[in-house]
Order: C-alpha cells, then sequence, then structure tokens
C-alpha cells in the first residue's frame, strides 16, 4: 500500500474521532483512540516506537520517539494545541529523515475542523 493510500486511511479515523470527542482533550486520549482504529486494519501499526540516532560513530539509543509509525512508511506525530509552530513541522520532517520515510501526517485534533489541523510533510529522499 502507497503512503497516500495510508494517509487516507488516516485521515477518515481521525475525522471519525474527531467528530466523536471533538477537541479539547490531551494529545494521549487522541492518541489511543487512533492507535485502536487503525489496529482494527491488517496493517502494521506501531505507537510510540522508539529510535536510534547514529553520530558518527555514537550510537544514541531511544533518542527520539515516534507518536505511531504504520508499515514503516507513514510517521504521525499527533498534536493538541490552539497553534501547529514551524517547530513542529520540523520535528516530524527530522523524524522522516531520520527513519528516510517519505511522508508524514502532523495531526492536531485541537482544530475546530479536523481537516484544517491535518498538515501532510514529504521527506524529498
Amino acid at each position: 500500500m502507497t503512503e497516500n493510500e495510508l494517509s487516507k486511511i488516516v485521515f477518515d479515523a481521525g475525522l471519525k474521532i474527531h467528530r466523536k470527542l471533538g477537541s479539547g482533550l490531551f494529545e494521549h486520549v487522541y492518541e489511543e483512540c487512533l492507535f485502536y482504529e487503525l489496529s482494527k486494519t491488517d496493517l502494521l501499526v506501531e505507537k510510540q516506537k522508539l529510535f536510534p540516532i547514529i553520530y558518527e560513530d555514537l550510537k544514541i539509543e531511544n533518542a527520539f520517539r515516534i507518536d505511531i509509525i504504520i508499515e514503516n512508511k507513514l510517521i504521525l506525530e499527533l498534536k493538541a494545541v490552539e497553534y501547529i509552530n514551524p517547530i513542529h513541522k520540523a520535528q516530524l520532517l527530522t523524524y522522516l529523515k531520520m527513519t528516510n520515510c517519505k511522508l508524514g501526517m502532523l495531526l492536531n485534533f485541537q482544530s475546530d475542523v479536523f481537516k484544517n489541523g491535518v498538515t501532510r510533510i514529504v521527506n524529498y529522499l
């Protein structure tokens, strides 16, 4: 399945959650619900996955944690904040580069309209 096909599944699941719960909850609530929804599929879905960073001869274990990764292709970074800041986008782009994934989705569940809280970030390897 392509990254775009995966992102459609994620968007639909996120929209379902947002319609039922609305905005105003903590990020971890949305993460649990999204993981639950995606776990109903046949996809490989992992949450709070830790990754190392290798810098020259130094390997730093557990250097960063990804909220949700699907099929080792699509990274999801979840937020429940009033505004998405440039640092949120930079964080996701760094995760994409470190994992060689091509697509990430920044999902802000604090948005009144779910689609307005969704940002796709592409890693041009």
